[in-house]
């Protein structure tokens, strides 16, 4: 694994408020049709929720430029994942959401710039947790899932940085640290606490 790669999940473990339980890991890899599902899934909603932000705030050009990347790397990485189910066999089946995104924009405040700082706080955290959870899982996938969890990380990666980025910048001079901290919390409760589904961002089955 690259040295940035390495360096940036070290940041990634430092900004997550927990690791994901190992029971969870056990749960993918005993559901890991229904994982790829998901995931194709948590692609496609990061590209809509980067492009929602695009239609949403046309005046700021940095959150325009990174949103625009970002969704296009996310809708590549869809097409990869549903290629990856087409060699598998797997269809494309319609399954219903966690409760991790949803439960963390219930903290979402109404009102901007305090809603757009909560919004890209918690982008940074479902990208973080992603990345978390592709590093996690690549050692004990087979040799060409590995190899394509390993080749994710990178750019996700980058998007948990560009989110927090573009979090501090939309605050400007008030910190955001005690607003990370509140978030960090109810994303801990999600990723803990037992779920009755298994999905990507979902807590270990109870």
């Amino acid at each position: 694994m690259p040295a940035s790669v390495v360096s940036a999940l070290d940041e990634i473990n430092k900004f997550l408020p927990c690791p994901t339980p190992d029971r969870w890991v056990e749960n993918a890899l005993e559901n890991q049709s229904l994982m790829l599902i998901d995931h194709a899934n948590c692609e496609k909603k990061a590209a809509s929720t980067a492009l929602s932000l695009i239609n949403r705030y046309t005046d700021n050009f940095d959150l325009l430029n990174k949103m625009s990347r970002l969704a296009r790397e996310e809708m590549r990485h869809f097409e990869q994942v549903i290629a990856l189910m087409k060699r598998r066999n797997i269809a494309y089946e319609h399954v219903s959401a966690s409760r991790y995104a949803a439960g963390l924009r219930e903290l979402v405040r109404t009102k901007d710039p305090h809603k757009l700082v909560d919004v890209l706080i918690i982008g940074a955290f479902i990208e973080a947790r992603s990345c978390e959870r592709f590093a996690k899982l690549a050692p004990y996938l087979d040799a060409e899932l590995e190899a394509f969890y390993q080749s994710l990380l990178k750019s996700e990666a980058r998007h948990y940085q560009d989110y927090l980025r573009l979090a501090k910048t939309v605050a400007g001079d008030i910190s955001i640290e005690g607003r990370i901290a509140e978030i960090a919390q109810r994303e801990r409760e999600l990723v803990e606490q037992p779920d009755s589904e298994f999905r990507f961002h979902s807590g270990p089955l109870g």
